[in-house]
């Protein structure tokens, strides 16, 4: 196992949080383009299935707050208000354009990023942005990785569709089994990770994500997984986790930030540590900066981290001089 101070020097993974997602739409095409030019090892995908059972590339199983859903398709919601990408087929799914991303009154979550509407882009597959990164890999000479994220996977099956095998198909028509370094598979649901592991025989890299428990963001103990007995219950299953960044410190009474012993505990068992997310335009409370909060996620440890900014996280770690970890890139 590396040591701490090994750690430090190695660079971290940066991996493109829905892409440059700062700058562009998030999961457009354009962000993932964006984001491989700026030198991300990853790119994240979180699929999500259409009613034909295809595969798209959506943070949320809901579309109206990141396209004009309900503009083309009126009366196409569910019950609760919502519209769902299971209900709507690719083709149509497709004819939306994607736009940033917005909150409940229509305005944009986050105000200085692309103007809401109006982007010309779409809803991609995720075989689309395979190609997409495959081919910019083969013109520019890179090996950067994707970082699919199964979304709900526990809700998919209940409308009928698995999508965690959906997607290792998908993986393997890509040629991906003969590259699995160039993989990491995420996901919130720790039944869905065992299941990926022992069923399904997933051969690649497996990230257990942690949420609140608050956010209700699966049938999962998370707080448990904070603790040295659930990461011992990973051990075997995944090769790291994705804690929120929150998770990893807490503030003193003086302002002083500590941190916590995740991921410490998580290292002495072997498992890296990719929290989210880190933005320049939604800090967590104790620090003042991006950079001021990289280089405490670094000094603390991490083996990567998300951002929506991932050119600046790349900044970071070459003004750290930082040599390159033996990874995707």
């Amino acid at each position: 196992m590396m040591t701490t101070q090994r750690r430090i020097e190695t660079r971290p993974l940066t991996i493109a949080h829905r892409g440059a997602c700062a700058y562009l739409p998030e999961h457009s095409l354009a962000a993932k383009a964006m984001a491989h030019a700026m030198g991300a090892d990853y790119l994240e995908q979180d699929v999500v299935a259409t009613r034909d059972d295809q595969l798209v590339v959506l943070h949320d199983i809901h579309v109206d707050r990141v396209t004009n859903v309900a503009a083309v398709f009126p009366d196409r919601q569910r019950a609760d208000g919502r519209y769902y990408a299971r209900d709507f087929s690719l083709a149509e799914l497709q004819s939306l354009e994607l736009t940033e991303r917005t909150d409940a009154a229509g305005r944009a979550v986050f105000p200085s990023r692309f103007p809401v509407g109006d982007s010309g882009l779409s809803i991609p597959t995720l075989d689309q942005e395979i190609r997409l990164v495959q081919g910019m890999n083969a013109s520019m000479g890179t090996k950067t990785g994707i970082y699919p994220e199964i979304k709900k996977p526990a809700w998919h099956h209940k409308e009928g569709v698995d999508v965690a095998q959906l997607l290792l198909e998908a993986l393997s028509q890509s040629g991906y089994e003969q590259r699995p370094d160039q993989v990491f598979v995420q996901c919130f649901d720790v039944n869905e990770n065992i299941r990926l592991r022992n069923e399904l025989k997933c051969q690649y890299r497996q990230i257990q994500l942690i949420a609140d428990d608050a956010w209700q963001e699966a049938p999962t103990p998370f707080a448990t997984l904070l603790t040295p007995g659930g990461l011992t219950q990973l051990k075997g299953v995944v090769a790291g986790i994705g804690p929120w960044i929150p998770q990893l410190y807490s503030i003193a009474d003086d302002g002083t930030v500590l941190a916590t012993p995740l991921i410490e505990e998580a290292h002495l068992l072997g498992l890296e540590v990719h929290p989210y997310t880190l933005r320049a335009d939604a800090l967590p409370a104790g620090f003042d900066s991006f950079e001021h909060l990289l280089n405490w996620l670094i000094d603390a440890g991490i083996d990567g981290v998300f951002s929506d900014f991932p050119d600046r996280a790349t900044a970071v770690f070459d003004q750290r001089a930082m040599s390159p970890a033996e990874s995707a890139r």
